[in-house]
Order: C-alpha cells, then sequence, then structure tokens
C-alpha cells in the first residue's frame, strides 16, 4: 500500500481500513481511497487547528453528544475560519423564481380504469384487449353509470373489488402511457381510445381533479435560505482544504488547487 501522510504525518494503514467502513464502494479500493482523503483531510484541519492554538471547546454533536476533544477542534477551527454570507431576500426570491417547479404541489387526479390483460408480445392476445376495451369505451359513451359494474366483471385488475378505482394517481406513480392519458383528460371525462401499456389494455376515466399549487415565497423563504447557506458553506469548506492542502505536504492523495478566493 502507498504510504498517506500529511506534512509529515503519517495515517496508519489500519486507520484507513477503519475508516473504508463509513465509505461504502462497489470496490474495495474505491471505499479505500475514499477513506485515505477523508483522514488527509481531518489531519490537515487538525494540523491547522494546532498552528493556530485552538483549544477543544465544550460541543454537542446534531444527536445531543458531546463532540470529541478533536472533533470539536476542527468545528470550532472551521466555524473561525470560513465565513459565509447570509442568504437575503433577495437572493432567496431570484433562487425561488428560477426553481419555482421545486415549490409546486403536483396535479393529483382519481383514476378508474379497467384493465384487459395481454402481453405486447403476443400479437393476437393483444388483438383481443384492444378490440374489447374499443367495446367498452362504446358501451361507457352510451352508459357512463355502468363503469363500476363492468370493471367488476371484466377488469383484470385488483381494482375490480372497488368498482376500477385506483385511487388518487401523483405524476410518477404510474406507468407512462395511463399516465399521459389519465392526465390529459378533463374531470370525470372518459378516455375515448384504448390505451396501451405493457401491462394489456386499459379504459380509462378520470375522476376528482386537484390542480397542482405553487407555494409562496414567504412558505418556503427560510427553506430556501437554509440551502442557500449550507451551499454556500460547502463550497467555501471546499476551498479553504484546497488552500491548506496547497500549502502543505501530502503523499498519497492528490487534492486540487484553490481555483478562487475562500467564499466570503
Amino acid at each position: 500500500m502507498e504510504k498517506i501522510s500529511v506534512a509529515g504525518i503519517e495515517i496508519p494503514q489500519g486507520d484507513i481500513a477503519s475508516e473504508a467502513q463509513n465509505h461504502p464502494a462497489q470496490k474495495p479500493d474505491e471505499a479505500w481511497a475514499h477513506a485515505a482523503r477523508a483522514l488527509v483531510v481531518r489531519q490537515l484541519l487538525l494540523n491547522e487547528a494546532d498552528r493556530l492554538d485552538i483549544a477543544a471547546p465544550s460541543l454537542t454533536g446534531g444527536d445531543g453528544h458531546k463532540l470529541a476533544p478533536d472533533d470539536a477542534r476542527i468545528e470550532a477551527l472551521l466555524d473561525q475560519e470560513v465565513k459565509t454570507p447570509s442568504a437575503d431576500d433577495e437572493t432567496a426570491r431570484r433562487y425561488y423564481e428560477q426553481h419555482q417547479e421545486r415549490f409546486s404541489s403536483p396535479t393529483i387526479v382519481e383514476a378508474e380504469h379497467i384493465l384487459f390483460a395481454a402481453s405486447p408480445d403476443d400479437e393476437f392476445a393483444y388483438s383481443l384487449a384492444i378490440g374489447d376495451a374499443r367495446g367498452a369505451i362504446r358501451t361507457l359513451q352510451a352508459e357512463p353509470e355502468l363503469f363500476g359494474k363492468m370493471a367488476g366483471e371484466l377488469s383484470a385488475c385488483s381494482s375490480k373489488e372497488h368498482g376500477g378505482n385506483l385511487g388518487q394517481i401523483g405524476p410518477g406513480q404510474t406507468v407512462e402511457p395511463f399516465e399521459q392519458a389519465l392526465f390529459a383528460l378533463k374531470e370525470g371525462e372518459l378516455c375515448d381510445r384504448p390505451v396501451k401499456s405493457r401491462f394489456g389494455v386499459h379504459v380509462i376515466r378520470a375522476g376528482r381533479r386537484a390542480e397542482g399549487k405553487t407555494l409562496p415565497f414567504e412558505a418556503v423563504r427560510q427553506k430556501i435560505a437554509d440551502y442557500l447557506e449550507e451551499a454556500s458553506f460547502r463550497k467555501a469548506v471546499s476551498q479553504y482544504l484546497s488552500i491548506l492542502a496547497s500549502n502543505s505536504e501530502i503523499e498519497g492523495v492528490e487534492f486540487e488547487a484553490a481555483d478562487g478566493p475562500l467564499v466570503q
């Protein structure tokens, strides 16, 4: 194994092997590389805490337990040396306006269907299922009140026990052909064509529809600010580590040089 060291301080192979358990990967050497880098980062920060004579304050982690002395020193170092701006209203609102789809509730439609099961690979059976679905659609166009009865008698889906009712369907909850047909329907509208999927052929009717709504900025302002500040902090820490690495002799692990001033 290649020697791993930071400023002449060698990181024991056993420590890397233990740390590798915290870095799951498909290949052992990938886990080893992630673990080695993590311990190099830790040693870089501890070396800098030593240089700045930062003592171990009494700090607790997110789980409420007191941090180990070295972990507390690293937290104190980052708190002292890495400063990032707060996300003001203008910045948060700009992010909101550029990513409104992230703050919208999806459209939800109650779906009813009758499934004529057939494999797409069986051309003859699939053709019969299409014909059966067309016949059912013609019947329901004339007598829509028969939907539940026909679903109970004809459908190959367990929803037949509930008159073909699948409940509320949101985006991504069913196969794409079914979803496209369902969301194109108005409330109470029967699809006028058979809908083909890998499960067979569907007769679809839309029930109650709840259109998606965009949450107001005031409801998500703090969430956006927290996200932007965390992203800014992560970037600043990455730059800070690059600066520390460029000023230290490291063996066995490569670091990219800092590409700009520390985020402030």
